[in-house]
């Protein structure tokens, strides 16, 4: 299996850098990896400073992880943080993060490329986020006694790991000094193929979604002027082309009476044309936009990326992308300012989206007719959307201290 494994990952390479001439995130894939183990080598020199190493896929794991790097980062600071991303989507936008000392692209995993990176980075500890499991990088850990543990992580039956042909799956798993999860239901599937060093930790996102919700806000006085006459703001976080036809009639609907953000997961001029061309004469793109004439406008649509997080306190309800697709966006950055969730039907692989629903405090949906229906309701019964606020907040709040709880277990873990 091993071998098989080597040969994906190799074509894996191979097709990437093929698409590279036409797709911009192959291309920055590709780009980001020519000469990285020479850069990594360059950059840590002969620091003799003791490091840890955090790897977070995406831009989404990052976040994931960024209370835990930032809490491990006051614990010890005298120790060098080294981040890596596997995905652009994460090293293009944090790649001068100040939270770390060392941050690149992760090699491909092969043999060689484990063996180089470890060598120059040497670090005392290694934390994966949530997921990849990648086995060259965790076998070439572990065989130099380096204990590496994955924090917010969570397992379903349906994963590879649990199938009667996933023992090279396992075997990876088995290279990991703890695994720390975010529900119970994963310790038991663990714990019921034999790898016990597990336990439940929590899901860190809701340490990030708390502190930022109770941040200072950022100076967004655009977003300001847009949002001056008090009518209620819907937030449309991380939307797709698909959610457009459930969104549309509403939108119609109350476009006098209701102003709208909207931030498409990918930006780019095709999807920013889509949404100006379903909403014609209501849509302003944020780069364009004047905080003096841009209450004329309905929509405010946001061609920059970074800032979701920060619209949702203006937000009296939320729309979370993805979920009439391959699967819903982050719905807890919402969660954490109290909005009522609306998405669509692929939603059940996220357990925050499966508990909220069941609270009813999150509504999904498979057509315009009942998220119009949804919305409506809340839209005509404040009381109960206050409830459902109350609800919100004390489920995101009482779920925080995941960070809390795997830092207290670290220092039992490092490599002297």
């Amino acid at each position: 299996m091993l071998f098989l494994y080597n040969i994906a990952l190799g074509l894996y390479g191979l097709l990437l850098r093929l698409l590279a001439p036409f797709v911009p995130k192959a291309a920055a894939w590709v780009a980001g990896r020519r000469g990285l183990l020479a850069h990594v080598r360059r950059t840590i020199g002969s620091d003799p400073s003791p490091r840890v190493w955090f790897h977070c896929a995406s831009l989404g794991e990052f976040e994931q992880g960024r209370p835990l790097l930032e809490a491990y980062r006051r614990a010890h600071p005298s120790t060098k943080l080294v981040l890596t991303f596997f995905s652009p989507s994460g090293y293009q936008i944090r790649h001068n993060w100040p939270g770390a000392d060392f941050i690149f692209y992760l090699p491909l995993d092969t043999r060689s490329n484990a063996k180089a990176f470890l060598d120059a980075v040497q670090p005392r500890l290694v934390v994966f986020v949530k997921y990849e499991f990648w086995y060259h990088f965790l076998n070439e850990a572990h065989l130099r006694s380096i204990p590496a543990v994955v924090v917010s992580a969570i397992f379903r039956p349906d994963q590879i790991f649990f199938k009667p042909w996933g023992g090279f799956f396992r075997e990876i798993l088995t290279r990991f000094a703890h695994i720390f999860t975010q529900n119970e239901a994963s310790v038991n599937l663990l714990r019921d193929l034999g790898i016990k060093q597990v336990s439940v930790a929590g899901d860190t996102r809701f340490d990030t979604v708390v502190a930022t919700a109770a941040a200072p806000p950022r100076s967004l006085p655009t977003v300001d002027a847009f949002v001056a006459d008090g009518a209620p703001v819907l937030v449309v976080g991380s939307s797709w082309p698909e959610d457009l036809p459930a969104l549309a009639p509403l939108i119609r609907r109350y476009q006098h009476e209701l102003r709208v953000l909207v931030a498409p997961h990918e930006i780019n001029e095709s999807n920013l044309r889509l949404v100006e061309s379903t909403f014609p004469g209501l849509v302003q793109r944020y780069s364009r936009a004047d905080a003096a004439t841009v209450a004329q406008s309905r929509i405010l649509l946001f061609d920059n990326i970074g800032l979701l997080s920060q619209l949702y306190r203006f937000g009296k309800y939320a729309y979370i992308g993805g979920a009439f697709g391959k699967g819903l966006h982050n719905t807890l950055e919402a969660a954490a300012f109290g909005l009522p969730l609306f998405f669509g039907p692929t939603y059940g692989k996220f357990q925050e989206a499966v508990e909220l629903t069941a609270l009813k405090c999150a509504f999904p949906v498979h057509n315009a007719e009942e998220l119009e229906a949804a919305f409506t309701y809340l839209w005509h019964h404040e009381e109960a959307r206050l409830r459902l606020q109350d609800s919100m907040l004390d489920y995101v709040h009482g779920q925080a201290g995941a960070t809390r709880t795997i830092m207290a277990a670290l220092p039992g873990l490092h490599r002297s």
